[in-house]
C-alpha cells in the first residue's frame, strides 16, 4: 500500500497533466498570474505543445505579442478593435466540432473595453470568448495597476477578485531564484527577501533572479550542490477548483528548455507542429533537488539510535533468558483431566516445611 508521500505525488501530478491538457471539461476557464519577476511564456509554450500533441486548434489572441508563436493555428491581432469586431474574428476561427485552446495573451486591454459603456461586463465577455469545446487560457499581470473606470461602484468586487472567482484553475508563476530564496530564508526563521517592486526601492523595478536569472540564481543557490538542469524551470503554485467547490493547491516545478527554432507568420502549421519540443516532465516542488529535505541515514540497529541508553542486550543475557522456565509453561501441558488448563502449579520450597495445623490452633 503506498504512503501518504507517494499518494499525494501521484495525483499531484495527474492534477496537472489533466489541467495542462487543453480540455474544456477539465478547466473551462484557466488564469495565469504572473508579473515582471516571472512572465507566463514558458507556461504558454507549454500549453501550445500539449495542444498540439492532442490535435487541438491553438488560437491566440494578441496585445503585447509581435510574432505568431510557434504552433499557434491562428494568430489574431486584438489592439485597437472593439469588443464587437474580436468577438466575430475568434468566432470565425474557432470550430464547433473540434476541441480549441483560446489563448489571451493580457486581460487588461479587455478589462479596459468591458468597462466602456456600450461593452458587455467583463464575465459576461469573457463568457461569450468561451464554448463546450473551447477552454480558454488567460494571462493577468498581477503588478500592473488598472486604471480607475467611471462605472466603478464601491460596492462591487474588484477585477482581481472577479477573475478569482470566475476562473476554475489559478497558477502563479514565481521565479526559481525567488522561490529557493524564500525556501531558504524560511528554513532559518527569517522573514522572506523581496525583489523587484515589492523591494520599495527608487529606481528598481526587477529584481536579481527575475525569470530565471543567473546571477540572481547563483545568489539564491550559494554554497548548494546544483544538479544539471535543476536551474532551467519555472515555479507554479496551483489552486484548482472542483466541481464541489472544494480546492485543491500544489507546488510544482517545471522545466523549461530553450526552444532553438522560431517561428514567424508565413511558417506552416505543419512545419511549426513538427519543431515543437516534447511535452516538459512537471515534478513537486518538494521533489526538486534543491528544495527536498536531506534524508538521514542511521547506520546498525536502529533501537541503538533511537534513544541515548543500551535497549539491545547481549548474547549471554540473551541465553540466560530463553533459558529461564516460567510456571505457566507447565499449567499449559497437557496430560490433565478435560477443563484443567491454567492451573497454577506450586512446589513447596524448604522454607515452607513445617505444621501449619498447630500454627492454626495457635491462633
Amino acid at each position: 500500500m503506498p504512503d501518504g508521500l507517494s499518494y499525494r505525488r501521484t495525483h499531484s501530478l495527474l492534477l496537472l497533466q489533466k489541467l495542462l491538457a487543453p480540455k474544456p471539461a477539465a478547466s473551462p476557464f484557466t488564469l495565469l498570474l504572473d508579473s515582471l519577476e516571472q512572465t507566463s511564456r514558458p507556461l504558454i509554450r507549454e500549453f501550445i505543445i500539449r495542444a498540439k500533441a492532442s490535435k487541438t486548434v491553438v488560437v491566440f489572441l494578441s496585445f503585447e505579442t509581435f510574432k505568431q508563436p510557434l504552433g499557434v493555428d491562428t494568430f489574431i491581432k486584438g489592439r485597437g478593435k472593439d469588443v464587437q469586431t474580436i468577438q466575430k474574428e475568434i468566432s470565425t476561427c474557432i470550430p464547433k466540432d473540434q476541441s480549441s485552446l483560446l489563448i489571451i495573451d493580457t486581460l487588461h486591454p479587455i478589462i479596459s473595453l468591458s468597462a466602456r459603456s456600450p461593452s458587455p461586463p467583463l464575465p459576461t465577455l469573457l463568457t461569450s470568448l468561451s464554448s463546450p469545446t473551447t477552454s480558454l487560457l488567460a494571462t493577468y499581470h498581477t503588478d500592473i495597476p488598472l486604471p480607475p473606470t467611471p462605472k466603478e461602484d464601491p460596492y462591487s468586487p474588484s477585477t482581481p477578485t472577479l477573475l478569482h472567482y470566475l476562473a476554475t484553475t489559478l497558477i502563479t508563476l514565481h521565479s526559481l531564484p525567488h522561490a529557493l530564496a524564500a525556501h531558504r530564508a524560511a528554513a532559518r526563521s527569517l522573514p522572506a527577501p523581496a525583489f523587484g517592486l515589492q523591494e520599495a526601492k527608487e529606481g528598481i523595478l526587477v529584481g536579481l533572479g527575475a525569470n530565471g536569472g543567473s546571477r540572481g540564481f547563483a545568489e539564491a543557490s550559494a554554497g548548494m550542490e546544483v544538479p544539471s538542469g535543476a536551474a532551467d524551470g519555472i515555479v507554479l503554485e496551483l489552486e484548482h477548483r472542483r466541481k464541489s467547490g472544494r480546492g485543491v493547491g500544489e507546488m510544482y516545478f517545471l522545466p523549461t528548455p530553450a526552444l532553438k527554432a522560431t517561428a514567424t507568420s508565413t511558417e506552416t502549421t505543419q512545419g511549426m507542429s513538427s519543431k515543437l519540443p516534447a511535452p516538459a516532465k512537471a515534478i513537486l516542488l518538494d521533489d526538486h533537488p534543491l528544495f527536498s529535505k536531506p534524508k538521514v541515514e542511521v547506520e546498525g540497529d536502529p533501537a541503538k539510535e533511537a534513544g541515548t541508553f543500551n535497549l539491545s542486550l547481549t548474547e549471554q543475557q540473551r541465553r540466560d533468558r530463553e533459558g529461564v522456565v516460567l510456571p505457566y509453561f507447565d499449567a499449559q501441558k497437557g496430560g490433565g483431566e478435560p477443563g484443567e488448563g491454567g492451573r497454577i502449579l506450586y512446589q513447596m520450597g524448604v522454607e515452607d516445611a513445617g505444621d501449619w495445623d498447630s500454627e492454626e490452633d495457635e491462633l
